[in-house]
């Protein structure tokens, strides 16, 4: 039995080589966003932004930090995928449009934030750790739904992080996690590489 899904996640590989002559418009990149956007966050926070590197010049800026990497300059677009540091007090807003639609109700809210308080106030390293599972849970959908749309991807921790949050403005909250290049693919990227045996990986407990 086949499953669309599952075969899609199969097939995903790393791409090394892109066509270099095309382009994705703003809205496919907008669309890319909009589903890395479902991927789930702590506490509905939300605490991510996508950084679209996509015109020559941008790419210009991005590639000497980077390590000079192909895909950079090659693929369509090169997001930069930055957590921000869980910050709790922004929990009322985030989910105030699920109040507002009725998902949940405002008595709940504080269900959420306090919790979320307790949890990230003052624990600067859970802060920074929950940044870097929100980005990369978002850059995992997006990779996906890459491959869904014929689509190859490239996710990169090559390049200094420090220069990338000066030369594209981060804010001090903000956290450049990983770099994903997305495109059309070109002849000769590999297949979907073997994996370690499920029996070195799984336990049963």
């Amino acid at each position: 039995m086949t499953n669309v899904v599952i075969d899609t996640i199969l097939s995903r590989s790393a791409a090394k080589y892109y066509d270099s002559t095309a382009t994705l418009s703003d809205d496919q990149i907008s669309d890319l966003v909009r589903i890395g956007t479902t991927a789930p966050t702590s506490f509905h926070l939300q605490n991510w932004r996508f950084i679209a590197v996509r015109t020559p010049e941008a790419k210009a800026k991005l590639s000497p930090i980077a390590w000079h990497q192909p895909a950079i300059t090659e693929a369509a677009v090169t997001f930069i995928m930055v957590g921000q540091l869980a910050d709790s007090s922004v929990i009322p807003e985030r989910l105030a449009p699920l109040v507002a639609a009725g998902v949940m109700p405002a008595s709940m809210v504080p269900d959420w934030e306090i919790p979320a308080r307790d949890l990230y106030k003052e624990f600067p390293q859970r802060q920074r750790d929950e940044a870097v599972r929100t980005a990369s849970f978002g850059a995992a959908a997006i990779m996906y739904a890459a491959r869904s749309l014929d689509l190859g991807s490239t996710p990169m921790i090559g390049f200094d992080a420090e220069d990338v949050s000066r030369e594209f403005g981060l804010a001090e909250n903000e956290i450049p996690v990983l770099l994903l290049s997305v495109g059309k693919e070109r002849s000769g990227n590999w297949a979907q590489k073997p994996r370690r045996p499920i029996a070195e990986v799984l336990e049963f407990v």
